[in-house]
């Protein structure tokens, strides 16, 4: 078995999201599932000889669960499978068999994905649009949440509630029930909420809310990145994960109908 930690999302070489990747790991979910807890680190992916139209199929397991894709976890494969070359290289996810292209520019790592479909989400009786949903969803006491834009649903392959607010200080000071949070994105078939603000440089800055526990809050959340380009149509350049000690940056862009996710990755270790 070959493990490499790489970093990603990295605003340097330094910073960035944790990703293991292993080669020849253990062959079933439950041996995986027992290794990422025991790793626990963000998250592990799992890379496997794939069919004639993948070289590599791609199996993302969190301390806590699998996932049907990670994006930060893609950019530490591809660093790992593309060695040098620039690409492209298609792999294909183990859970659902979603297609990812893989690029690199130097020290950028890309995953090109297909907007998704997103579940039916209407507003609640008496509402007229999904606002009193967000507030309530992302209610934070003492803070009077004010919201800049109509929240919208968007996905290239895990559905995310996106929710801007109307500066920084707003998106920091969020501290919502994540288990209301929870709860209600597992009854809708939507992975949290992405709450967001644009920035005075042009970029923007998000926070995602889905786990359970603030502890792990996510300092790059790729799948949101690629959704609030889908939502917004055109490229984005991403802050995350300042409240957490771990600032990151994520860049997209949107070519031929397919959004490119990517940002910096940089090898912690390989095999001994």
């Amino acid at each position: 078995m070959d493990i490499y930690e790489l970093k990603c999302f990295g605003i340097d070489n330094a910073g960035g999201n944790a990703a293991l990747v292993i080669m020849d790991g253990p062959p079933t979910a439950d041996e995986r599932q027992a290794f990422a807890q025991s790793a626990n680190k963000s998250a592990c992916v799992f890379i496997d000889r794939g069919s004639a139209d993948a070289a590599w199929t791609l199996d993302y397991f969190y301390p806590h669960m699998r996932s049907p894709l990670c994006l930060h976890a893609t950019l530490a494969a591809g660093q790992v499978l593309l060695a040098d070359s620039a690409g492209p290289l298609t792999v294909r996810t183990a859970w659902r068999g979603q297609a990812l292209t893989l690029t690199r520019d130097g020290a950028h790592v890309f995953a090109a994905l297909a907007p998704q479909a997103v579940p039916a989400l209407a507003p609640a009786p008496g509402e007229s649009s999904l606002e009193p949903l967000a507030q309530r969803l992302l209610a934070t006491p003492g803070l009077a949440l004010e919201l800049a834009s109509a929240p919208a649903l968007a996905s290239v392959g895990s559905p995310k509630l996106l929710v801007e607010v109307v500066d920084r200080a707003t998106l920091h000071a969020l501290a919502p029930d994540l288990a209301a949070i929870h709860a209600w994105g597992k009854a809708h078939g939507i992975s949290g909420v992405y709450a967001w603000c644009r920035r005075p440089d042009g970029a923007l800055e998000g926070r995602n809310f889905n786990h359970l526990d603030p502890a792990i809050e996510d300092s790059a959340t790729g799948v949101a990145a690629g959704a609030l380009t889908r939502h917004l149509g055109h490229a984005i350049r991403l802050y995350q994960g300042a409240n957490v000690g771990q600032p990151c940056l994520l860049h997209t862009s949107v070519a031929a109908g397919t959004i490119l996710v990517g940002g910096r990755t940089s090898l912690v270790h390989g095999p001994a």
